[in-house]
């Protein structure tokens, strides 16, 4: 029997996988928070909200609020809170997060990271949030996507800044990790469209993702896994030129077959079951099972992990992660 690692590379690389990829199985790292490499003293920086609590401010100076009920933080974006209130002057209020902190404040966050058995798994480092991501959340998406057109001279500076950042992090990442895989949120699109028309998006995106994932590729990093849970079929060329090996979140609106087909041996597909239609308050594990089984029999063995859309293992609700888990485990026995 393959092990997770092994039975991954051969799925994304045509090969002969012995079981389906069963989610985020061939990530998880032992001990480590949400199932990757999330802590180091870069990323501790700042303060996060907790479900219910008030709003807090991170080391950007972004402020975040998690109201109850709601599945995830995000940024407050009324005239007080905005970071960048006019993109002419962003110099003067966005600061960059330190990253050179010495060996010892590293030395709390190895002991899980040591832990890892890299022969079953892949070492995961978890980054986000990602560079379109970024510049939204300093500035509000409509801000952001307006100042595309009519300021792209302080945009293209703004990326360059935070492209500058994200080196520096990487490079401590690869320091004192030595990840063997990085998984990298950056929401592209919504559930019917991307953001940015693809020749924007290769403008202004696609220079920032060659120079950071190239960096760590450069640097012994094997798999780039990049979540967008969102229609980005258009953009699929470039993740390609981008060097992404597996596109994580990709929903099922971006008909995944058809993607496999196309674009298949240079890069592979993790999604296609929607949260959308599994992930809700009337979840069964017969309406699991249901969607499941349609995934897999739609978008095959190869370059095909399926997986729910979202960007970690887990659901909102309570037990549909594992429900999935288990019809895919159900599933692979059946098929292979």
């Amino acid at each position: 029997m393959l092990t997770k690692r092994q039975n991954l590379l051969e799925t994304i690389k045509g090969g002969n996988p012995d079981r389906f990829v069963n989610q985020y199985e061939a990530f998880v790292c032992t001990d480590a928070i949400y199932g990757m490499i999330m802590g180091d003293p870069i990323s501790a920086q700042g303060e996060r909200p907790m479900p219910g609590g008030p709003p807090k401010k991170n080391a950007w100076g972004v402020t975040n609020a998690w109201p109850a009920g709601v599945p995830g933080a995000f940024p407050v974006h009324d005239a007080e809170h905005k970071v960048i209130k006019d993109i002419t002057k962003w110099r003067e209020v966005v600061k960059a997060p330190k990253t050179d902190f010495p060996p010892e404040a590293w030395e709390p966050f190895l002991p899980k990271v040591r832990a890892i058995d890299r022969n079953e798994v892949f070492a995961t480092a978890f980054v986000a949030p990602g560079i379109f991501e970024q510049c939204h959340h300093l500035m509000g998406m409509d801000d952001c996507l307006l100042n595309f057109y009519e300021e792209p001279e302080e945009m293209h500076a703004l990326i360059d800044y935070l492209t500058e950042y994200e080196l520096r992090y990487a490079a401590e990442l690869v320091k004192y990790y030595k990840p063997d895989c990085i998984f990298h949120h950056d929401d592209w699109g919504s559930s019917i469209n991307s953001f940015m028309a693809p020749d924007m998006f290769e403008e202004f995106i696609v220079p920032a993702y060659k120079k950071i994932y190239g960096f760590y590729k450069a640097n012994g990093v094997e798999l780039i896994v990049h979540h967008s849970d969102s229609f980005a079929a258009n953009l699929v060329p470039h993740m390609i030129e981008m060097g992404i090996d597996i596109w994580q979140g990709c929903v099922s609106k971006n008909n995944v077959p058809e993607l496999i087909k196309k674009y298949g041996g240079k890069i592979s597909f993790m999604g296609d079951i929607d949260n959308s239609l599994i992930d809700r308050e009337d979840w069964t594990q017969e309406s699991v099972a249901e969607e499941v089984r349609k995934s897999v029999e739609r978008c095959g063995k190869h370059y095909f992990l399926p997986c729910i859309t979202q960007g970690g293992p887990g659901s909102v609700y309570p037990g549909v992660y594992e429900a999935i888990t288990k019809e895919l485990e159900k599933l692979s026995k059946e098929k292979f």
